[in-house]
């Protein structure tokens, strides 16, 4: 009995449904930052307007008899002046105008000298304190604020109270000084002012984004859909039916042409009639036995082009770039093998090279290498250490490595500008180092343990310094263990000889000298194994 497949959304419905996403999405954040922006700019011009309030009734108050009315003297101007502020209160439509006097010692404390309550701007409940009313002051920006203002460090203060919890309505209180004839600050003026109009206005244009957002989803939701269904929707189903078609009669039919504006897609259908001509003449020629080995041959051949076009294999890789050279060469012991090399500029002043040999050879380890490489390079374009970077390749590859292979891995980071290389070792053969004027030497490292071999194992970074004229050769076991016809190896001191004996060349020379060198002391014994090499030198100065 065969199990019921749930049935898939179309190509049409999956692509509107994303783009109408993203219109929502967009809508929302854009509602979000224009909600955030037009506040900040209401608060703004709600301070500036409060504040020029507060300042015009500053005018109205002798700042040289605050001290008088406290104790009781200055009636009659008292008087007249909380008249003034009553009649500016209600006629600037605040809730509150009030006059108070800071204890400057802690700023925890105030006194009332003059407040003007009209309650019925924002349905508040406010209560007028009396003359000399003391109370403490609310929290610590309050207190910060009052502090700023006897200190004249500030033209005028506001605090905000967009969002209450006691039951008031959102208001800002804007504060400026009183100051005597000597200008120093004597008390301080503070005004209530509503803040109702900020949700007035506001929520009309969250509104209005809103509609705005449904009707571009429904015009370019209506639009795509036209549009997809044309030039997507209806030519891939033409070409999936032929297709289906085609594999299952291998005969030719009548060719589908040009179905689409689309260049991808015109493309796509030319290339199926093509196939179907080529599939037709293949199958009519070809005998079985002819046959099999042709696809296996062309499979070969195409697994040779891909493993060579999935490293850099242009030189000069950078003609732009005259502060380094760089060159390498990959010769596989079959058609396809499991040795790789990549390097890439992470930006103009950092280079990645890797150099690496997977267990096996032929397809598997050519796969297996092509993982790796992409996974190498994905994570290091994402930033980190050497070492990071393997230790997240070795993390991915345990995680799906069914068939237990491994590699060993030699890569650095060269910073251009100072010569700097950090690396890492996983289980792979020492780089040899040559500096300008002295001889290539091996730079033996600690080594980490092989990517693929345990999960959990975290690689650690070292360091090397090249100089200008400085050069670093990378290689894998297929140059010391090239094997001769008596079954003797290469070894580490022929290298050495070989390297030493071109060392003064370019990146390129020295690797034809060395592969010269393996190649006659081989003759005509085998490739036992994967042979690949890289080279790269911190050029001087052309000064």
């Amino acid at each position: 009995m065969k199990r019921s497949q749930k049935k898939r959304p179309g190509i049409a419905f999956s692509i509107i449904g994303v783009i109408v996403l993203a219109l929502v999405v967009f809508g929302a954040v854009v509602s979000t930052i224009g909600a955030v922006l037009f506040t900040n700019a209401f608060k703004e011009e709600y301070a500036t307007t409060t504040y020029h309030m507060a300042d015009t009734a500053t005018t109205l108050i002798n700042g040289d008899h605050l001290a008088a009315y406290l104790n009781g003297e200055e009636t009659e101007e008292y008087q007249q002046t909380r008249i003034y502020l009553d009649a500016y209160c209600k006629k600037m439509s605040v809730s509150l105008v009030y006059v108070i006097r800071v204890d400057t010692s802690d700023y925890g404390r105030f006194v009332s000298i003059f407040n003007a309550v009209d309650n019925t701007v924002d349905d508040s409940s406010y209560t007028a304190w009396e003359l000399g009313h003391k109370r403490d002051t609310t929290n610590d920006e309050y207190r910060r604020k009052y502090r700023e203002m006897y200190e004249q460090t500030a033209l005028f203060e506001t605090v905000y109270r967009i969002r209450t919890t006691d039951g008031q309505h959102p208001h800002i209180t804007t504060m400026v000084p009183v100051k005597g004839a000597d200008g120093e600050t004597n008390a301080i003026l503070c005004v209530q002012r509503p803040m109702r109009e900020l949700n007035d206005a506001r929520r009309p244009y969250l509104v209005n984004i809103a509609v705005w957002t449904v009707l571009l989803c429904i015009l370019t939701g209506v639009f795509a859909a036209i549009y997809i269904r044309r030039q997507f929707v209806k030519p891939i189903r033409k070409m999936s039916d032929e297709a289906a078609r085609f594999a299952k009669e291998n005969t030719q039919a009548e060719p589908i042409g040009r179905i689409s504006g689309i260049r991808e897609i015109a493309n796509l259908a030319s290339s199926i009639d093509t196939m179907e001509a080529d599939m037709v003449n293949y199958i009519g020629n070809l005998t079985a036995v002819t046959a099999e080995k042709e696809r296996i041959g062309a499979e070969l051949s195409l697994a040779r082009t891909i493993q060579d076009n999935s490293v850099p294999n242009i030189f000069p890789p950078f003609p732009d770039r005259d502060d380094f050279d760089i060159y390498a060469s990959m010769t596989p012991a079959k058609e396809v093998g499991g040795d790789f090399y990549n390097f890439f500029l992470i930006d103009d002043d950092r280079l990645m090279f890797v150099i690496g040999d997977v267990s096996g050879k032929g397809i598997p380890a050519a796969l297996f290498m092509m993982v790796t490489n992409i996974l190498i390079s994905d994570r290091a374009l994402m930033g980190g250490t050497p070492g990071e970077i393997l230790t997240f390749v070795n993390q991915n590859i345990c995680e799906h490595n069914q068939a237990d292979m491994f590699v060993t891995l030699w890569l650095g980071i060269l910073e251009l500008s100072t010569g700097k290389v950090v690396a890492a070792n996983a289980g792979h053969d020492d780089a040899a180092v040559y500096r300008k004027n002295g001889a290539f030497e091996l730079f033996k490292t600690k080594h980490g343990f092989v990517i693929g071999g345990m999960e959990g194992v975290r690689y650690r970074d070292f360091e090397l310094k090249l100089g200008p004229g400085d050069k670093l050769f990378l290689y894998t076991d297929g140059v010391p263990e090239a094997t001769d016809a008596q079954n003797g190896m290469f070894g580490m001191e022929r290298m050495l000889d070989a390297l030493n004996a071109n060392k003064e060349r370019t990146p390129e020379e020295i690797l034809n000298g060395v592969h010269e060198r393996v190649n006659a002391f081989v003759g005509d014994a085998p490739q036992f194994d994967d042979l690949t090499m890289l080279c790269v030198e911190l050029k001087e100065d052309a000064g």
